[in-house]
């Protein structure tokens, strides 16, 4: 009975998880956007910007926020931002009306992951948080690989989308959102209460006085800017290198994804049986091995597994990550979780030094920077018995 009483808040609760995928739709709205308003690509890149702004603003508040109104309260808010967002491109597409969307969209999400990772930790605990908050990851992934191809079927005009075009991607994605807001608002979840007073910014951010949190901190900036380094560079390589169309060299952030998505899958079930830190050092090798692969070959066969393995080494870091700083400090989950989620503006700082270093000496600079992040992971590595 107990385990019946568990599947029925996980599958709510992995319902959440599909909703943050929602967030990965900037992507290519962003382009729909840009063709529909004849924007120039300063003015539609500012979309998927924001999403990694918010973060930065509202991840540790919503830390102290849970110590309020708890987790599961707090995921149901981000569910009705996310609503939010997700109906207002229903009324049309203006630049300012667009802004707004992916505002809400950013902020929203910026909750969602700040708050649903440890609402998991109430249902599943131990050496099992690991693996479920991979197959969160992979549930996620079905969301962001989806949106593209609801915006695609939306956009040919033979098929019916009651005038919406590719934004038919919003109200289908909306209605998802209103049913997981009932679902987990009708769900149960016991939480533990916090100990003492719901801590401020200055007891939140004195956690990173902590070794192992700071390094667990930057960890998730090396394993985010890895991640937005790779979607924005491997075309890149494969048009300096072999001089090849942007349309074909595209296929390099899709093929980073496809592996991303089968590691979150496969590591779900994997850190069930293998040791966190044993895992974690296999996949760190992964990538460092495609680091060096994309420095020394320009064959394009080896580029592309050097891709994949980057996807498949870096669909686990996060989980694992997140996961260790989490029973490292259990009394204060809370707010290592704000502390962990503003890590992902990671994936603002890392492009901007990959771009420097790409204008100075060609995408090879821009490898080198990612290899200097997977260099911190695998010096991470010994440090993970620490959070035992």
């Amino acid at each position: 009975m107990e385990k019946q009483i568990k599947y029925g808040q996980i599958i709510p609760v992995m319902l959440c998880f599909f909703a943050m995928g929602f967030v990965d739709l900037v992507g290519i709205a962003s382009n729909y956007v840009k063709a529909d308003l004849g924007l120039s690509d300063a003015e539609a890149n500012i979309f998927p910007s924001l999403v990694f702004f918010w973060f930065l603003i509202f991840s540790v508040p919503t830390g102290i926020l849970m110590n309020r109104i708890g987790r599961r309260k707090t995921v149901l808010l981000s569910l009705i931002v996310t609503f939010a967002s997700l109906l207002l491109p229903i009324f049309g597409d203006s630049y300012g009306l667009m802004l707004a969307s992916f505002s809400l969209l950013g902020i929203g999400n910026a909750l969602m992951q700040t708050s649903l990772n440890p609402l998991l930790s109430n249902i599943i605990t131990g050496d099992k948080l690991a693996s479920t908050l991979t197959f969160g990851q992979f549930v996620k992934a079905i969301a962001s690989f989806l949106a593209p191809y609801i915006a695609m079927w939306g956009a040919m005009e033979s098929l019916p989308t009651f005038g919406f075009g590719w934004r038919v991607l919003f109200p289908i994605y909306m209605t998802i959102a209103v049913i997981a807001i009932l679902w987990l608002g009708a769900t149960k979840i016991e939480e533990e209460r916090p100990d003492d007073k719901a801590s401020g910014f200055a007891a939140c951010f004195s956690l990173l006085k902590k070794p192992f949190i700071l390094l667990s901190f930057i960890g998730i900036m090396c394993h985010v800017g890895i991640d937005v380094g790779t979607n924005t560079t491997a075309p890149k390589i494969l048009m300096e290198r072999l001089n090849m169309p942007l349309s074909d060299a595209g296929f390099a952030t899709s093929l980073y994804f496809i592996f991303r998505t089968m590691g979150c899958l496969l590591g779900a079930f994997i850190l069930q049986k293998a040791s966190a830190k044993s895992f974690f050092a296999i996949s760190v090798v992964a990538m460092l091995i495609a680091m060096v692969g994309l420095f020394l070959f320009q064959n394009e066969t080896i580029i592309y597994i050097c891709i994949a393995l980057i996807g498949f080494g870096n669909s686990n870091v996060f989980s694992i990550i997140f996961a260790q700083a989490i029973l490292a400090l259990p009394e204060k989950k809370n707010e290592v979780s704000g502390l962990m989620i503003m890590g992902l503006f990671g994936g603002t700082i890392f492009p901007l030094a990959m771009g420097v270093a790409s204008d100075a000496i060609g995408q090879n600079g821009a490898v080198a920077v990612m290899t200097l992040g997977v260099l911190y992971l695998l010096t991470y590595t010994f440090k993970i018995k620490q959070a035992q």
